[in-house]
Formats: structure tokens, C-alpha cells, sequence
């Protein structure tokens, strides 16, 4: 499956972006799809996480309450929206697909993910 990710760009701390992601070339609905960050000089890190159907998310502490993930499977397109951004958001966001073929629901696991979109840079001003 082929990912590509859009909609970051330069925002104020305490402001909002949709992050989007579009898959192509694989039914989308057998994915789990995560979105990672990578801050400069920093390792990448999960975000965020949504089951093949959309009944399940999980997202990382560092975002509860801020990020919510959501997918709309007709459109081949998951999605990440961030509010209340903050200066340590700064990151370039990945998608990522895995086919869950451990028999889990979902996971935060970077190397369960095997298809990774090329990222969208998200820089958030103090």
C-alpha cells in the first residue's frame, strides 16, 4: 500500500491542523493505521493509532485530549486532528500501515508498521 501525507504546515501554539493521510494500491480497511512523529535529533515516536474499521484508537499521553485519529475507509484516508498545539508538537508526522497479522487490534509498535507514507512537516510558533 502506498501512503502520502499532507496538511501540515506553520501554526501558532494553541492552534489547530488535519493531518491527512491517503492510501492507494491495497484495501485500506485491511490496515491498522498509526501516525508517528519525529522531532529533530529525537527518535520517532508514536501518536496515535486506529483499529481496520475505525471502532478503536489509542493515542500517546503526550496528546490525550489534544490529537484524536479517525479514518473515513470509503475514501482510503485516515486522519489525525491536533488542537491546542504546542511548541513540543514541532515534528514531522508519519502514517504508517500495518496488516495486524499478530492477531492485535491495534498497536503503537514501530516496527509492526511495514508501509510508511514520505511525512508532512508540522512546526508550531511560541
Amino acid at each position: 500500500v502506498q501512503l502520502q501525507a499532507y496538511g501540515g504546515g506553520l501554526v501558532q501554539a494553541g492552534g489547530s491542523l488535519r493531518l491527512s493521510c491517503a492510501a492507494s494500491g491495497r484495501t485500506f480497511s485491511n490496515y491498522i493505521m498509526g501516525w508517528f512523529r519525529q522531532a529533530p535529533g529525537k527518535e520517532r515516536e508514536f501518536v496515535a493509532v486506529i483499529s481496520k474499521r475505525g471502532g478503536t484508537t489509542y493515542v500517546a499521553d503526550s496528546v490525550t485530549g489534544r490529537f484524536t485519529i479517525s479514518r473515513d475507509n470509503a475514501k482510503n484516508t485516515v486522519y489525525l486532528r491536533m488542537n491546542s498545539l504546542k511548541p513540543e508538537d514541532t515534528a514531522v508526522y508519519y502514517c504508517a500501515a500495518d496488516q495486524g497479522s499478530g492477531g492485535y487490534v491495534y498497536t503503537s509498535r514501530l516496527n509492526h508498521y511495514s508501509y510508511w507514507g514520505q511525512g508532512t512537516q508540522v512546526t508550531v510558533s511560541s
